[in-house]
């Protein structure tokens, strides 16, 4: 960079007028950056759809997608205190009695000789135990012990093992309490070596002849009679049908087990809101108008208006990025072609949607938007559940709605993905990206020209003063000579 030399001796602003010039030589650079701008504009409102059309098909995927979200069950106890249920969808509509003879119990242990307060672990050790659960079940597994450890640390090793027990410690009668977290009448706990005998008799127990921990009072399996039946489960809770019961005390109760049309009718009504929801969004955004009089403000046009009035014009100039446009539309019709086709159920009255209660709007300005007959919905459910499950979630070698739709999104996606990337990918695995990668490199030549450009008028602006400098000079010379000669 060449030395600057301002003014002086022509009494111009130079650096007034190099910036006034550069004013006119960024007016091209000035185009670039907004031209970017505008990809980016562009390329965040690609992203904001395909964030629309994804949470889409999200919500048919974990709805009607699944045939569970079509074979939900509604469970009623008359005496919840006494017998509490839930329903899996293979369960079939029923009215079940439950007589409950007793409940299950947990087994305990307790020691038999005092352990005092102060007691505490002599050495580091792990202990070996095999644990027999309430339902006949065994495990080995172990116990680690610190030296030093006081009661109350030992009491949460135990309870944080996987022994399957809860422990405490009953200071006033100075014993040691262990208690199995499962019930049933099975349980026992055996020690499988001496050094873990010698550690429970510290304890407080004793080990007979066979290692069983001694002590014990046995835990009970439950009893009840299911529509005069009589059996039993070594846990309080249990399934039978599809149908899990939860006995809490001794009394009697009947099970109604029935289908939820409720839950199925909510995840239809969801979906068809969502649907709504996201047509809405893009055929706002494809119709919004282009203000081509507005393009995106430069930092000094910004400096020029009030935070107001940016706001105003980049509400304009951010308008209508994908009016028209192509993959969106095209998208849009796939999926109404979709929600028009027919799938086979087994029932011809039951494989349009419009059968079930689902038609498009009458109204054009909708664009598309779905209505629901409820009314309609709940009768064919009513009428033949398993058609209306097969219209959504296929039949097996057909695809349903569901899973047509949920191709014509992700299709959509990719396109938009192939145009406008994802957060995942680099600029050069996707359209605009490609297009923003070149105006930042001609953005970047050109600011290196205008830096020759700026360095040029400067070292021409300094010349001329440099020239008028040396004409003062020599004007002042000459008078001084003429006027010595007088």
């Amino acid at each position: 960079m060449s030395m600057r030399i301002g003014g002086l001796a022509s009494g111009m602003d130079i650096d007034s007028l190099v910036k006034d010039l550069m004013k006119a030589e960024r007016i091209p650079l000035d185009k670039l950056s907004q031209k970017k701008t505008l990809l980016e504009w562009q390329r965040d409102d690609y992203r904001s759809m395909n964030k629309l059309l994804t949470d889409l098909d999200k919500l048919v995927f974990e709805g009607i997608t699944l045939q569970g979200s079509f074979n939900k069950k509604a469970v009623t106890s008359s005496n919840p205190g006494v017998v509490s249920a839930t329903a899996n969808g293979s369960a079939v509509d029923t009215s079940t009695k439950i007589e409950v003879l007793k409940t299950a119990t947990p087994a305990l242990w307790k020691g038999s000789t005092p352990l005092k307060s102060d007691y505490t672990a002599s050495e580091d050790a792990t202990f070996s135990f095999t644990v027999t659960h309430g339902d006949g079940t065994q495990v080995q597994k172990e116990l680690k012990i610190k030296a030093g450890d006081s009661i109350d640390k030992i009491v949460s090793a135990f309870n944080s093992s996987e022994l399957g027990v809860t422990a405490f410690y009953d200071a006033v009668k100075e014993t040691f309490v262990v208690t199995k977290k499962d019930t049933g009448s099975k349980a026992e706990i055996v020690v499988d070596n001496p050094e873990t005998a010698a550690f429970m008799n510290d304890l407080g127990f004793s080990v007979d002849a066979t290692n069983n921990l001694e002590g014990k009072t046995s835990g009970q399996d439950a009893a009840f009679k299911i529509n005069g039946y009589e059996t039993t489960r070594s846990s309080n809770t249990f399934t039978l049908s599809g149908v899990t019961y939860t006995l809490q005390q001794e009394g009697t109760a009947n099970i109604s087990v029935a289908s939820d049309t409720n839950a199925t009718v909510d995840v239809i009504k969801k979906f068809v809101e969502k649907y709504n929801e996201t047509i809405e969004a893009i055929n706002k955004k494809t119709a919004e108008t282009r203000y081509r009089a507005y393009q995106p403000l430069t930092t000094e046009q910004r400096k020029d208006l009030s935070d107001k009035e940016a706001e105003m014009w980049d509400e304009k100039a951010k308008s209508g990025m994908l009016r028209g446009d192509s993959i969106l539309s095209s998208g849009l019709n796939t999926m109404r072609t979709v929600l028009y086709s027919t799938v086979n159920t087994g029932n011809s009255n039951f494989d349009q949607l419009s059968e079930i209660g689902i038609t498009t709007s009458k109204n054009y300005l909708d664009k598309g938007k779905l209505e629901l007959d409820e009314e309609k919905l709940r009768k064919a459910l009513a009428e033949d559940p398993e058609a209306v499950m097969k219209l959504f979630t296929g039949n097996g070698t057909e695809e349903g709605i569901a899973k047509k739709l949920r191709t014509a999104i992700d299709q959509t996606v990719d396109k938009i993905e192939l145009k406008a990337g994802n957060s995942l990918r680099t600029n050069a695995q996707f359209t605009l990206g490609r297009e923003l990668t070149d105006v930042d490199k001609r953005i970047s030549a050109f600011e290196k020209r205008l830096i020759d450009v700026e360095d040029r008028y400067w070292r021409q602006f300094s010349a001329m003063e440099k020239a008028i400098q040396r004409s003062n000079q020599q004007s002042m010379y000459l008078m001084q000579q003429f006027g010595g000669g007088q």
